[in-house]
């Protein structure tokens, strides 16, 4: 297994960024399943292997792991109009998937390729999955930060702001009608289902611990994602909105994963 840190010149961000790599060529053949992780809020591209067993799991069953900064943008197009600060959103769900899949013999099928995230990483999964669902086949949400939508603009403002976050997303009486909220999103793609008769849905894994000011929030969009008709695991568990959740809990999203490479031989 390699693990990498790579940099490139991001037309999306308009600069150069750097990401980590897991990749299992060791054990497994080419090409690989990949899972893109997101970080949460005031975290980087180095958490999840430093508080998990990611690299371990991302071994044991031959998955390459991408790793990108979202910085503390939420994974979304910055809102100062014309600027250099660039779109997370296009960033992680477009222009991270074609440059990492030029640089490693990474699967191009959307059944292999996935998204996931823990707090803010897992808003900017569960939204950038919806939007780009042509690309990523399933979603994999930690404790997702999706509250600024679902909660009292009161708690949002009080409570779910923690280091000024909610300027990610403007007025949020606004920006409710936009793509920033993921369940604009969900009825899109349910409208999409209903006009040809598909299931544009990724397969979809919510997970939040019952101590997190976050439960009600993804359990309720696990509802309203339900309802549209996609096809959602919502598992509440022991845990507070920490790393430590995330750690026991990363095993059971890998098998949901249900990804392996063809092993070598030795």
């Amino acid at each position: 297994m390699a693990v990498l840190e790579m940099e490139f010149e991001s037309k999306a961000l308009k600069r150069a960024v750097s990401f980590r790599a897991i990749i299992p060529y060791e054990r497994f053949k080419p090409p690989y399943p990949t899972l893109y992780l997101l970080h949460g809020l005031g975290g980087s591209s180095s958490r999840w292997l430093h508080y998990t067993n990611l690299r371990i799991l991302a071994e044991s069953k031959g998955i390459a792991v991408i790793l990108p900064s979202g910085e503390n943008a939420f994974y979304l197009d910055v809102l100062v109009k014309d600027g250099c600060l660039g779109d997370f959103g296009a960033y992680v769900g477009d222009e991270l998937v074609r440059v990492t899949r030029e640089m490693f013999p990474l699967s191009t099928k959307r059944e292999d390729t996935f998204i996931s995230g823990m707090s803010m990483g897992g808003y900017g999964a569960l939204r950038n999955g919806l939007k780009y669902r042509d690309t990523f086949g399933k979603i994999a949400v930690f404790a997702g930060a999706v509250h600024f939508y679902e909660y009292s603009r009161e708690w949002v403002a009080d409570e779910g702001n923690v280091m000024g976050e909610l300027m990610n997303f403007g007025n949020l009486d606004e920006t409710e009608k936009t793509d920033r909220n993921p369940r604009v999103l969900i009825e899109e793609i349910r409208k999409e289902n209903e006009a040809d008769g598909g299931n544009h849905f990724p397969k979809i894994y919510i997970t939040c611990g019952v101590e997190d000011h976050l439960l009600d929030a993804n359990r309720q969009l696990a509802e309203g994602l339900k309802e549209a008709g996609a096809d959602v695991t919502y598992v509440p568990v022991p845990g507070r909105h920490d790393f430590f959740f995330c750690n026991e809990n990363l095993p059971a999203v890998f098998d949901w994963l249900d990804a392996k490479s063809e092993p070598k031989a030795f």
